[in-house]
């Protein structure tokens, strides 16, 4: 298989943009992420693919809970900031203010709409990133949006 091609048709897979969050005791875990799809009508299931070296999957690993929050289009900086590791400082995660669901997990306050997941499963053995599967116990839409995509986007994840 030649490797450009392998990645040319790996990147024309579509992916969304997210930023997913999830807390562990004194530990926050954020990141953007677009390994996502639903996986499941009934009941409602996600999956997705995390670094394994992430603190988003260590913390969503230990407490079972995490949110998936959409950007928006117009949202590419909010974004940018969740590609650094996770800084918890003057109630905000990498500067984005949040506040804590009933599981303790963060909702980041300035993005549009979200979904509050407890996990199911996890396969880190696989390959460089671990697949989850992540039930929906919740859903918020803040206001209707065009969601970020990973193509209308400067960014590349994949291949």
């Amino acid at each position: 298989m030649d490797p450009k091609t392998k990645q040319k048709a790996l990147r024309l897979l579509t992916n969304g943009m997210y930023v997913l969050t999830s807390r562990s005791g004194e530990n926050f875990g954020a990141a953007t992420v677009t390994w996502v799809s639903q996986a499941s009508f009934k009941p409602p299931l996600l999956m997705a693919a995390l670094r394994k070296d992430g603190s988003v999957f260590q913390c969503l690993a230990e407490s079972g809970s995490a949110v998936l929050h959409v950007l928006a289009a117009d949202q590419q900086a909010i974004a940018q900031k969740f590609f650094a590791p996770t800084k918890h400082a003057d109630n905000a995660l990498n500067g984005e203010s949040y506040t804590l669901n009933k599981d303790s997990s963060p909702i980041l306050s300035n993005l549009p709409a979200y979904v509050e997941c407890k996990l199911l499963e996890v396969n880190d053995r696989l390959g460089d990133h671990a697949v989850v599967i992540l039930e929906v116990t919740g859903a918020t839409v803040v206001r209707d949006v065009e969601p970020l995509t990973v193509t209308d986007s400067p960014w590349q994840y994949g291949g």
